[in-house]
């Protein structure tokens, strides 16, 4: 009580010198209604000469009071000789000062030093109390999303999957993040899909001899160019085409059929010249094709094809002139990688160099004497007398083969099986039910195909479910079992189910030891499978997933095509994945002076020298590029198809980088007023003032803008430049606290100076994902102590993991007060 007691006390004195500006009292005038006078409860002042009473009620009371609720404040009902009373409240506050958002702009606000001491003080309060009773909150009953359940899979099965052929996609959360429980949702389709999918996929793992053929049809966009080596797997002297890993379920015969690109009235491109085209099997060439250059009869007037017609001859020719593209090879079971690529010719093209085509002729174009591009690859089978052969998969599954059914070694593979599926030992009576389902077969291979098909439709493998202890009253807080938390912990950093090595040390109990735990964080961490974590936590944090749905304005940027669309995604990757695996400093995502480029992101961004699609470390000179900001994936994502928004972008980094996204726009508000009308402003800064002066637009743009125009020297697919519809651009940036910066330096200057604040934000990203669940204000106080501890490693990778796989929101929960299902009624 004692050191309570000064901790208030100082708290006390603090806000007493400081809370929330300096303003003097507002009071009521002829024709301003200032609200009722109104007194802040407090238990004593802390200083008899500076009442703290008097503080608030003079700088805050007046808007945050229990009349006007402005903002859903009620200071006067707040004790600050009592934060953890009102925790919601003052983390709200906190949040405020943090971010400099109070007072408003008008008003006397105090500096930097004391902004900073009253928030460490109210969170060493609010971070007292919560050390006191932790409150992690619940995770209800967790759905593996598509990534999750694909991830499982392969680790499961040694099979590789595609997702998304089974599985519908997953809804996301308010944060962008598709692995939150309360909104992986369950419907009668889905459910459907989980069965469809358990029958297709144990078939494929034993090896079941009487599969169907099917045809799997593999589509390369028509946006993709292919006039050079695309994939460093690909031969080189290689052009074009793709390469597919694909999983043969049986030794068989197979077909690989290919259909080149056409343009929009069907007109094969590139057939004017005989072109080579290789079909390859694990890289062994299994046949050469000539397509091309044997059309007969009179052409049609070039770039005129659906318009004009040829001979009969020469339009059967262009419509049909690869529908031969076919070989049928065997093949033993497993994975193999197909690839089908023309071989290069190594000269320059006659004639003038003609500039990318757009709209309507980039459709249309049958680009007569061109280079032709694969469109589609068709894989079919299994043909001919198809045997079940020995694929990794089958010998994942098979740990033992008796030379007939056997229940001995039924039930070892069942429940060795089981126990990897459902993360936890499994009961005798979960064993009798999946050998229920082996003995309804005649073979031993179709029992256990059965077996495995049952345990894939099971909810304990489908779900992530937390066993709450025995006998807990609702609301206790309890600490998760070991098995619990490496389930945690391997959904967390792999994506996907707990391997041997973790369950194993899971059973043995030894996860409590934080010595122990923090081993297992970096053995994970240097496992390929960490991956997931840049795959899936990565590109939802700074919303790469919507790049693949960009559009740009083609006659504003012919040069955009599918390869730099990829190499944008790919470079941001690469780089988060050098960070993570190298144990960087998080902060290094802000200031690195290096990325991953290839040869078409290097000629987009204006670097000489670097040649062919594999991408390799470059390190940058000057203040243009270098980390996150300076990377065209996130400035592609933050733009609109025709143009830059600094609001876009301002809004990103706000909510990516400092955690204080705005509050949503109010509706009706008018669009920004289009440059090049007579009589309106040309630069997007005069524009964007203009819009500032709705009242209702100026609290949020007066944050927002500021940081995005630091970014005006990108255009919307992230190329620098200087000038924007025809005037200089100015990437000076003012805050409305007199806060000065210019362009990406300025910038990265400015986030490196609040670097506490993007860790906290960061952390706190990383903990939802991890958790599975939105964060609120309960959740602060171990992000602040995430970042605080973390400090001593300079914020590493590894110590911002281990933080959050060590902090209550992760490692306990809260009791549900209802008895946990038995093991019976999940099965």
């Amino acid at each position: 009580m004692p050191e309570r007691s000064a901790r208030s006390r100082a708290l006390v004195a603090l806000l007493g010198v400081c809370v929330l500006g300096a303003a003097p009292r507002i009071r009521a005038r002829a024709d301003t209604w200032a609200g009722p006078s109104v007194a802040v409860q407090t238990a004593a002042p802390a200083t008899p000469s500076i009442p703290t009473s008097d503080i608030l009620n003079k700088y805050c009371v007046t808007c945050h009071n229990s009349r006007l609720k402005t903002a859903g404040l009620q200071i006067d009902s707040l004790d600050v000789q009592h934060v953890a009373g009102n925790a919601q409240q003052w983390e709200k506050i906190v949040t405020k000062l943090r971010t400099g958002e109070m007072p408003p702009p008008g008003r006397p606000r105090p500096d930097a030093a004391t902004y900073a001491a009253v928030a460490t003080a109210l969170e060493r309060e609010l971070d007292a109390a919560a050390a006191a009773k932790p409150s992690p909150g619940r995770v209800p009953v967790h759905r593996l999303n598509r990534s999750e359940y694909t991830n499982a899979i392969r680790d499961l099965l040694d099979l590789e999957i595609d997702g998304r052929a089974l599985l519908s996609s997953d809804e996301a959360d308010q944060e962008g993040f598709d692995n939150v429980a309360s909104v992986l949702s369950v419907s009668p389709a889905l459910l459907e899909n989980y069965l469809s999918a358990a029958r297709t996929l144990s078939r494929l793992a034993v090896g079941d001899p009487a599969l169907h053929p099917v045809i799997d049809t593999f589509k390369i966009s028509k946006a993709l160019v292919q006039d050079e080596r695309l994939n460093d797997d690909l031969p080189f002297g290689s052009q074009g085409g793709a390469l597919i890993r694909y999983h043969f379920p049986l030794d068989a015969e197979y077909t690989i059929k290919v259909l080149l690109r056409r343009q929009e009235y069907d007109y094969i491109i590139g057939m004017g010249e005989p072109h080579q085209l290789d079909f390859r099997l694990d890289g062994v060439l299994l046949k050469r094709f000539t397509v091309g250059g044997e059309a007969r009869g009179m052409t049609n007037p070039e770039n005129f094809a659906g318009n004009t017609q040829g001979d009969p001859e020469f339009e059967e020719y262009m419509h049909t002139a690869d529908a031969n593209l076919e070989v049928r090879v065997p093949v033993k079971a497993g994975p193999h990688e197909v690839s089908v690529s023309f071989v290069r010719r190594f000269w320059e093209p006659e004639g003038v160099l003609q500039p990318p085509q757009t709209g309507f002729g980039r459709t249309t174009n049958e680009y007569y004497h061109g280079n032709p591009a694969a469109e589609i690859v068709s894989i079919g089978g299994p043909y001919g007398v198809p045997a079940t052969g020995q694929s990794p998969s089958r010998r994942k599954v098979f740990i033992c083969q008796p030379p007939d059914k056997n229940l001995a070694c039924a039930r070892k593979i069942l429940s060795t099986l089981a126990m990897r599926a459902y993360r936890r030992p499994v009961t005798g009576s979960e064993i009798e039910t999946l050998l229920g389902f082996y003995k309804a077969e005649d073979s031993f291979d179709a029992g256990i195909q059965r077996g495995i098909e049952r345990i894939l439709a099971a909810p304990s493998f489908l779900f992530r479910i937390e066993r709450e202890p025995p006998g807990l009253a609702a609301g206790s807080v309890y600490r998760l079992s070991d098995l619990d938390l490496a389930s945690r912990l391997s959904f967390f950093l792999w994506g996907s189910i707990p391997d041997d090595e973790l369950r194993d040390a899971a059973v043995r109990g030894t996860l409590n030891d934080p010595a122990a735990l923090e081993k297992q964080v970096q053995r994970m961490l240097r496992d390929p499978r960490s991956k997931a974590l840049v795959d899936n936590f990565a590109s939802r944090w700074l919303e790469l997933s919507k790049l693949p749905g960009v559009v740009p304005d083609t006659e504003l940027y012919p040069e955009f095509d599918e390869n730099l669309r990829d190499a944008m995604e790919q470079e941001t990757k690469l780089f988060i994945g050098s960070q993570v695996h190298g144990n960087r400093s998080v902060v290094e995502l802000l200031t690195a002076d290096y990325s991953f480029l290839n040869e078409r992101l290097a000629a987009h961004y204006g670097i000489p020298n670097i040649y062919g699609y594999h991408f390799r470390r470059v390190t940058f000179t000057g203040n243009t590029r270098g980390g996150l900001l300076g990377q065209s994936s996130v400035l592609t994502v933050t733009s609109y198809p025709n143009r830059t928004s600094v609001t876009m972008r301002g809004r990103w980094l706000l909510a990516n980088m400092l955690g204080a996204p705005p509050p949503p726009p109010p509706p009706d508000i008018p669009a920004l007023k289009e440059a090049g009308v007579e009589g309106q402003p040309r630069s997007l800064r005069e524009r964007m003032e203009m819009h500032r002066k709705n009242p209702a637009c100026a609290s949020c743009h007066q944050r927002m803008d500021p940081l995005g125009f630091a970014l005006e020297n990108f255009d919307a697919l992230g190329k620098w430049r200087t000038v924007s519809d025809g005037a200089p651009i100015d990437p000076s940036a003012l805050f409305p606290d007199g806060t000065r910066f210019e362009g990406l330096a300025g910038l990265r200057t400015l986030l490196v100076s609040h670097k506490e604040d993007f860790v906290r934000t960061l952390s706190g990203k990383l903990l939802a994902y991890a958790a599975g669940r939105g964060l609120d204000y309960q959740d602060m106080p171990a992000i602040r102590k995430i970042e605080r501890d973390a400090a001593a490693a300079d914020y590493s990778w590894s110590s911002v993991i281990t933080g959050i796989v060590k902090s209550p929101p992760f490692s306990m929960a809260v009791a549900s007060g209802e008895a946990m299902k038995t093991n019976a009624d999940l099965k």
